[in-house]
């Protein structure tokens, strides 16, 4: 297989502390290379590197092979040397770049134009425009005919199976489709090579799957090649022709997906036994709560309709249903962020119920400052430290010396070991994994000490290991703050583990609430299969 990237001796350090060490392969013409490794193993910092974003390594090399022409701005695969350009008619060259030699900046910013990347958790779409809409954009960015761009659109959108949300607004999708979407934007660029930096972290499994076909045939039909980065061993078998493992910044393991996803799993167990928690009075309750939206493409839509359940002190709460089932509405409506249309939301501070229909410092607002939401797409502050993140930035002014003691006891709850904890304390968000830029956000949740947590897909961008800790670390901090969780998820093993109660919602209503097994149970076919069937 000919060659297109050639990574040498690349190393990269952040602050004194190398993040990549002697990183050599090669990536060939048309081929897919998944990049395995848990939070925290240079997944995201090679991805960018051999991209040519962000600064540049240390030391060592990422050369491009391409067949470049030297009539126009066309760069094509290396297989294309000697042909004829498809822009201007000249022939194509064979021609070496090396990425981050600044002589070579010319020719970079010409290969980067034929790349492109899908970052994990950032759709970036145009939300108030339709489907359609923002892939014309994509492809005005390019300087398509604008005579042929609707054509093209229209033929990009079938490309990714989403002919039938063509005229939605994109605020208005799945996450899934979200997705997908942002792959048709990615193609219009008619990449050479794409990066796609865990795609389907926050998708449900059945999604997920979806998602990775829709890779894999882009791959295939437009001749591309492309580095896949994930810690779901699934991404890797469904997507990669070949697997690099990365263990603490080097290569544990290049081989066959099957031989890298084995190894990876090697040690994945889960020993911790917790006892039963004792679960005090309600300090939740709502009753017949309807939330109705109204739809340029829909009409109104019935969000949430009628839900009625409660919740007690120290209970850790799931809410699992199929994308669109109501379940990240029926969240914001707990946590104070929208209203209910109709019925009650209660929550309890202190001895005092408080009304979250009614806005005011009185009800909503005082609520609101004792419940803490971690959304699916979080953000943090991308030029302030870890430790700014966690005090200062979101209005919490501590002498230093206890804000650092306040963050590291904080990181420890959200699944980061103490030595880890200082460790990451004085760098940018830019500086950690998917993984732990996760965590640091649960552990700025978590800071401000709140009564309630809502945890929106806590464990989308986690490898399974992580998801152990995480899980650890929200019993620790149930026992130990007497914290209560409503963990919003797809996640069937999660839910199933860590709930006491969970509520199984369709079509915006609640179908089932119990214990986990027995709602689980309570699964169609058609939600196993796109939710995960949790094992027994």
């Amino acid at each position: 297989m000919t060659a297109l990237i050639t990574i040498e001796n690349l190393c990269m350090d952040f602050n004194g502390k190398r993040a990549l060490n002697n990183i050599n392969f090669e990536v060939g013409e048309g081929e897919i290379v998944g990049i395995i490794g848990r939070s925290g193993a240079g997944k995201t910092v090679l991805l960018h590197l051999v991209r040519g974003v962000d600064q540049p390594p240390t030391s060592g090399k990422v050369v491009y092979h391409v067949a470049a022409c030297d009539g126009c701005d066309w760069v094509d695969v290396p297989g294309a040397a000697g042909k004829t350009c498809p822009k201007c008619g000249h022939t194509l060259q064979a021609v070496d770049v090396d990425l981050w030699n600044p002589a070579e900046e010319p020719m970079k910013r010409r290969v980067m134009a034929r790349s492109a990347i899908m970052f994990q958790r950032t759709f970036a779409l145009y939300g108030n425009d339709r489907v359609i809409e923002n892939v014309l954009h994509a492809l005005e960015d390019i300087g398509y005919p604008s005579t042929k761009a609707v054509t093209r659109a229209a033929d990009l959108l079938d490309e990714v199976r989403l002919s039938h949300r063509m005229m939605h607004i994109a605020r208005d999708l799945s996450g899934g489709e979200k997705q997908r979407v942002v792959l048709a934007r990615q193609l219009a660029k008619e990449p050479c090579l794409l990066f796609a930096d865990e795609p389907t972290g926050t998708l449900d499994p059945g999604t997920a799957t979806l998602v990775h076909e829709m890779l894999k045939a882009a791959a295939e039909t437009n001749d591309m090649g492309m580095m896949v980065t994930s810690h779901f061993s699934q991404v890797i078998e469904d997507v990669a022709d070949r697997a690099i493992m990365l263990k603490d910044g080097e290569i544990d393991l290049i081989g066959s997906p099957e031989e890298v996803i084995h190894h990876f799993m090697e040690g994945y167990t889960d020993t911790e036994v917790y006892e039963r928690a004792e679960l005090g009075a309600d300090v939740l309750q709502s009753r017949d709560v309807i939330k109705r939206y109204l739809s340029v493409d829909r009409g109104m839509v019935k969000a949430v309709d009628g839900v009625s359940f409660e919740v007690k002190e120290k209970e850790i709460f799931g809410i699992i249903g199929k994308s669109g089932a109501g379940k990240t509405t029926l969240s914001r409506m707990i946590s104070g962020i929208i209203e209910p249309t109709s019925g009650e939301m209660n929550i309890r501070i202190g001895d005092e119920w408080v009304d979250m229909t009614k806005p005011g410092i009185e009800h909503r607002g005082r609520a609101k400052g004792y419940i803490g939401l971690l959304h699916q797409e979080y953000d943090l502050y991308p030029h302030r430290s870890v430790l700014d993140n966690l005090t200062d930035a979101i209005g919490l002014e501590f002498p230093k010396e206890l804000a650092i003691r306040k963050a590291i006891i904080t990181l420890k709850m959200a699944g980061f070991p103490e030595e880890k904890s200082r460790e990451i304390l004085n760098r940018k968000p830019s500086e950690l994994s998917e993984g732990e830029k996760h965590r640091v956000a649960l552990a700025q949740v978590l800071i401000r000490e709140p009564r309630i947590v809502i945890l929106d897909e806590p464990t989308g961008t986690m490898d399974p290991i992580t998801k152990i800790d995480v899980k650890h670390s929200i019993m620790h901090a149930r026992e130990q703050m007497d914290e209560t969780f409503i963990v919003v998820s797809h996640d069937m093993a999660f839910v199933r583990d860590i709930c006491d109660r969970i509520a199984l919602m369709r079509g915006g209503k609640i179908i089932a609430l119990g214990e986990p097994k027995e709602v689980l149970a309570r699964l169609t076919d058609e939600e196993r299969e796109i939710m995960g069937k949790a094992q027994d």
